[in-house]
């Protein structure tokens, strides 16, 4: 319960300092990276570190140079707070439009340069899908959710064709990612968390040069098999708990 309440302490105060830092640099025309960099991935790292929750990463070392679209299993807050602070290069995420609305954090999102998509509306999530596109050719990584939501059993959720609608579109490599123990520690609807490592593992990047938007059926079935990979290998081996 004290780790809990610290947790909500530092998730607040690290939210404030952060978002504040991206929307006054947003304010004053600061187009420099690192500013935003900072606001997402240093975010994370206290979000992190209050909660108690170390990072067990391999594979980075497969992430080709130059941006790629990540695509991960979702089912905590979490997972968005591992791969932030774990993966490398400047990156940010296809979120859902809710979290554009949240008061504060909201806006330094999008001031940061996070693409928020309405799910229910075709035409505008077609346009979040091609400024991310933009956002990837302009050098940063994207990180997607292709579940479209957080997993309320910890298990895998069918996949939506968009994001790999974006890998194609930018003609980037893609990179599965599989995040371990997220779930236990915080599951969707949960206000109190439990202390365990996240085991975040990267897997070979798939390429999409010259992928057209026909391939998503073949792209989206070999990233979830390249992901259901990862989690195989992870449960035999029995990550720590």
């Amino acid at each position: 319960m004290i780790r809990t309440l610290f947790f909500y302490m530092v998730l607040l105060f690290s939210t404030f300092v952060h978002a504040s830092g991206s929307i006054l640099a947003a304010l004053l025309g600061i187009k420099r990276r690192g500013i935003y960099d900072w606001g997402t991935q240093d975010w994370s790292k206290w979000n992190l570190w209050g909660a108690g929750t170390p990072l067990d990463v391999q594979g980075i070392e497969k992430v080709p140079a130059g941006p790629v679209v990540y695509a991960s299993n979702h089912s905590s807050m979490f997972d968005i707070w591992a791969l932030s602070a774990a993966l490398p290069g400047s990156t940010r995420f296809v979120a859902k439009q809710e979290l554009a609305r949240i008061p504060f954090f909201g806006n330094a999102m999008v001031k940061a340069g996070h693409v928020t998509i309405d799910r229910f509306n075709r035409g505008k999530a077609f346009e979040a899908y091609d400024r991310a596109a933009k956002t990837i050719q302009s050098g940063i990584s994207t990180i997607v959710f292709p579940e479209g939501t957080r997993s309320r059993t910890g298990d895998l959720l069918p996949f939506k064709n968009a994001p790999f609608g974006l890998a194609i579109a930018a003609q980037v490599p893609l990179v599965p990612v599989y995040v371990h123990n997220t779930f236990e520690i915080f599951p969707k609807g949960a206000w109190r968390l439990r202390r365990k490592p996240i085991v975040i593992r990267v897997g070979e990047p798939i390429p999409t040069a010259g992928l057209t938007l026909d391939d998503r059926d073949q792209l989206r079935e070999r990233t979830r098999a390249a992901i259901e990979a990862l989690r195989a290998r992870v449960d035999s081996k029995g990550p720590p708990s």
